[in-house]
């Protein structure tokens, strides 16, 4: 994926059926640790409730979901079908139920649940997030200037500056760009007498949002 959709913030939604009351939390999250994260202090500020029912889903390909002790798919599931409806990506949604006295059925149970997550996520604010690569390259000072004039063509955002008799930059770069400025610096700069070529892309590379 290129591009995704997430929540732009935190958001909330409360309602009751049949005296039980669900309160729906969604939140951005970019990584399964900040959705586990998230997943826990909300159990902390929720800890008398009857359930905490969540589902998470991550650009990695890792998603989960769970009906925390309510019937075996009337959760969990219908909570991550409803991300899955508004096409969202690093995202976490945690529905908390205070049951009220009344058993909803399994049917209009598993309703609450969509009903509770899909009316969250359609009154929340949506962004989109473009894929970089965050990588570094490894140069000598006399080439810094053409370093940056490349950095800057392909809309790299560097993120820092380390300099050490082989000075490094780290930076992001737009998903799509990549190559372009791969083929452009070993064209640019071919290897000397030595075999090493002046100006060098790490082989570490992050996949990031943003």
């Amino acid at each position: 994926m290129t591009t995704i959709k997430t929540l732009k913030k935190e958001c909330q939604y409360k309602f009751k059926e049949k005296g039980s009351l669900f309160i729906s939390q969604g939140f951005p999250a970019a990584t399964t640790d900040a959705a586990e994260e998230i997943l826990e202090r909300v159990r902390k500020k929720y800890y008398d409730a009857t359930h905490n029912c969540y589902a998470f889903k991550i650009a990695d390909g890792i998603f989960r979901y769970s009906d925390d002790g309510e019937p075996s798919g009337t959760a969990g599931i219908r909570i991550f079908n409803a991300i899955n409806h508004f096409d969202l990506t690093n995202i976490i949604v945690i529905v908390t139920r205070y049951f009220g006295g009344v058993k909803l059925g399994v049917g209009p149970l598993g309703k609450a649940y969509y009903n509770g997550a899909y009316e969250l996520l359609k009154n929340s604010e949506i962004k989109e997030l473009n894929l970089f690569l965050r990588t570094s390259l490894k140069y000598n000072y006399k080439h810094s200037s053409s370093v940056h004039h490349f950095l800057s063509k392909y809309e790299a955002v560097i993120e820092n500056n380390i300099f050490t008799s082989e000075p490094e930059i780290i930076f992001s770069i737009p998903a799509h760009n990549y190559e372009h400025l791969k083929f452009d610096l070993e064209s640019h700069f071919p290897p000397q007498n030595d075999g090493k070529r002046p100006v060098k892309l790490t082989e570490s590379i992050e996949k990031i949002y943003k």
